[in-house]
């Protein structure tokens, strides 16, 4: 049985790519979230710096998509918040039954995201438009919750194989 996780281990480095891209996301939308709100701010009390109409919408919004795609990032690391009080008590087998299915519960929670937040972007989000920018669609409003669910089934997946891979892989004691 150890063969085939040793073939699936190989796409590891696809999980590494789509996590640095991630993140590297997630610090401009930081980056470019900073400076607007800095310059709305600064427009405010300072004549010559203008302040534009749309910040506030665009600061959120770039809020909203960093708030989901973080949240992805944490069901790789593991850092979410759960329950460990009893874990020391449970048996490991029965602690790794309950992590898979978790991630099960996770996973179907992000197909969900997906589909539903894809409906979302699309009927509701593409007949509204934001009022400073009547230009632009709310489309980009809904859309971090498909794209959040989109992350979530990557990295979910790959904790759901990691922890299925724990009942058949004997771990290494160092």
């Amino acid at each position: 049985m150890p063969a085939i996780f040793n073939t699936i281990d190989k796409i590891k480095p696809l999980y590494d790519i789509v996590y640095k891209a991630t993140l590297v996301i997630c610090k401009l939308l930081l980056i470019a979230d900073i400076l607007i709100a800095s310059m709305a701010v600064c427009g405010r009390y300072i004549p010559f710096i203008p302040d534009p109409a749309w910040s506030e919408q665009v600061v959120l919004t770039l809020m909203s998509y960093m708030a989901v795609l973080s949240a992805a990032l944490a069901i790789r690391r593991g850092a979410h918040i759960r329950m460990t009080a009893f874990d020391r008590f449970l048996p490991k087998n029965l602690l790794r039954f309950l992590d898979i299915l978790s991630d099960v519960a996770v996973l179907i929670l992000a197909v969900i995201m997906l589909v539903q937040g894809w409906a979302y972007a699309n009927t509701i989000g593409a007949k509204g438009f934001y009022e400073s920018m009547p230009w632009l669609s709310r489309f980009w409003m809904y859309f971090p919750v498909p794209l959040a669910g989109g992350a979530m089934i990557v990295f979910e997946v790959e904790a759901l194989y990691n922890h299925i891979k724990a009942f058949f892989v004997k771990e290494v004691e160092a």
